[in-house]
């Protein structure tokens, strides 16, 4: 015994005639009416109504909508999954020549806001990585100490970095020291 075809597949017994009518019903899509398909296929409406009740489009259409439906879902985050990975190569090959820039770059070089910029993003990047709330590192209590120095002078800007600088190398100090 054969397997019972979809729902929006040609049912058992239904005529070649029906199948069609049903076949343009199913492809007109959320517009499909009795009507747009007798006016289509130049049938009687009443005949399409038959059929329809006959053969239970609506049932059948609903089933179709959920497919198409599913396998649009399904598109969708296969090409999420391909879009990640790509990034994930691109961003693997541009961080492996921004590391190689790195390497190279002086960093007495570096404008007190530049490295207030490296620092910016370097600690936002490590929170990415390590699945922390970003939201919490502008809001939180941390975000109070942070300090808008945009509106300061270079000499008040290296003041501030040098600040920071004893600041962060007394903290890495802290945590190296616990380290076994």
């Amino acid at each position: 015994m054969g397997e019972r075809p979809e729902a929006w597949e040609r049912q058992p017994g239904e005529s070649a005639a029906a199948w069609e009518a049903y076949a343009c019903y199913r492809d007109l899509g959320l517009s499909r009416s009795i009507s747009k398909v007798a006016d289509t296929l130049r049938k009687a409406r009443t005949l399409v109504e038959r059929w329809s009740v006959a053969h239970q489009w609506v049932i059948r259409v609903e089933a179709w909508d959920r497919e198409q439906d599913r396998v649009w879902r399904a598109e969708r985050q296969q090409a999420a999954r391909d879009v990640a990975r790509r990034h994930a190569r691109l961003a693997s090959a541009a961080q492996s020549k921004i590391i190689a820039q790195l390497q190279q770059l002086d960093p007495s070089r570096l404008s007190p806001a530049d490295v207030i910029r490296w620092l910016e993003v370097t600690v936002r990047l490590e929170r990415q990585a390590y699945g922390m709330d970003l939201a919490e590192a502008t809001s939180g209590p941390a975000a109070q100490d942070a300090v808008d120095v945009s509106g300061l002078s270079d000499e008040e800007r290296r003041a501030r970095m040098e600040q920071l600088r004893r600041e962060l190398e007394s903290r890495i100090g802290a945590i190296d020291g616990d380290r076994p």
